[in-house]
Formats: structure tokens, sequence, C-alpha cells
């Protein structure tokens, strides 16, 4: 499965969402459905390719930067939360999720960011990813514990691991943070 077509399953399900498909905080969240109906459409090692895609496109996301970003912005964020976060950041979309990549004050434009900033309801991150994909798999008749193994299987040698790149800066540092982050410093502390 190329980078194209997975990114078009997230946009297939982000469309079946509807307007409700930028935050993961209502609890009758329409999108991880939507997202499971779309993989179990797929033949079970397509689905196991794109829990092993949403792997690596995570992993892609994994910078100080962003990581910082999400702290701002979640109030705090640790290594469980971070991973919440990147997953949701992909069910943002392509878009969002590339300039958030490579800029992370972007996401002082997206209204559930904003909304948090005023202490509205809100929540980027979505728990995992693996979620939709193990549900569609065992529709088509797998089993979790099976779905893991050829994800694992199929993952090995793919997935990096290591510590985040970018400029690592303190995110208790409200100079700092201004000064790397000044459109997200603007929203959560000014």
């Amino acid at each position: 499965m190329d980078i194209n077509e997975w990114w078009g399953l997230v946009e297939r399900a982000r469309e079946a969402a509807g307007d409700r498909a930028d935050d993961r905080d209502a609890p009758d969240d329409p999108l991880p459905d939507a997202l499971t109906d779309v993989l179990a459409a797929l033949e079970p090692a397509e689905i196991v390719e794109f829990a092993v895609t949403a792997i690596e496109v995570t992993a892609s996301a994994c910078r100080w930067p962003l990581w910082n970003a999400a702290y701002l912005i979640e109030g705090g964020c640790g290594d469980d939360g971070f991973m919440d976060f990147r997953d949701g950041l992909v069910l943002l979309g392509r878009d969002v999720f590339t300039r958030a990549v490579a800029d992370p004050d972007t996401l002082a434009v997206l209204p559930v960011v904003v909304r948090m900033s005023r202490g509205e309801s809100g929540w980027i991150g979505y728990e995992t990813l693996e979620g939709p994909a193990r549900t569609a798999y065992e529709r088509t008749g797998g089993t979790a514990e099976a779905f893991r193994t050829e994800v694992e299987a199929a993952g090995h040698g793919r997935i990096r691991t290591g510590e985040p790149g970018g400029e690592p800066w303190d995110a208790e540092d409200a100079d700092a943070t201004r000064h790397h982050l000044p459109r997200l410093a603007a929203l959560f502390l000014d």
C-alpha cells in the first residue's frame, strides 16, 4: 500500500464522518467507526498493511517541537499522551498532519485547538489507530491475536524507534515556547 492510498483511506473515513471529523472529544465521535468500516472493506493483508503504515506515519511525527506543542495544547503530555496526540493528528488528515509535523505552530488555526485554548471541550488525540484496524481485521474473520502477529511480522525492520527528532526545549519554559511556538503561545500562555 503506497502512502497516497493509505492517506486516501483516512480521507474516505473523514468524508464519511462529515463535519464532525475533527474532534475526538465527543462521546459519539463518528470517525473511528467510519475508519473501521472503510478498512473492513479491504482484504486482511491490506488491513495489516494499513496498521503498519500507521505506525510508520505516526513515528515520522515523533519530534520534540510537536511534542512541546502537544504539551501546550493538552496541558501536559507524557509518552502515552504523545502517542495518542500523533494518532489523533493523523485523523485530522494529511494536510493538517504534514503541516503540523513541519511546523507545529500551524495547529493554532484549528478550531478544536482554539476551543481548547478557551477551556472549552475538545481533544485532538485518539487512543490508538490500531483499534479500528484490529476491529476491521476481526470483521473479516481474523482474531485480535492473529492481527497482532501479522502486524509484528509485516512491520519487522520497518518500524523506527528512538529519540524524537528536532530541537528540544523545556516545555515548561514559557519564553522558549513563545519563541518556538508563537501562535500557540498566544492562545495558551498569553
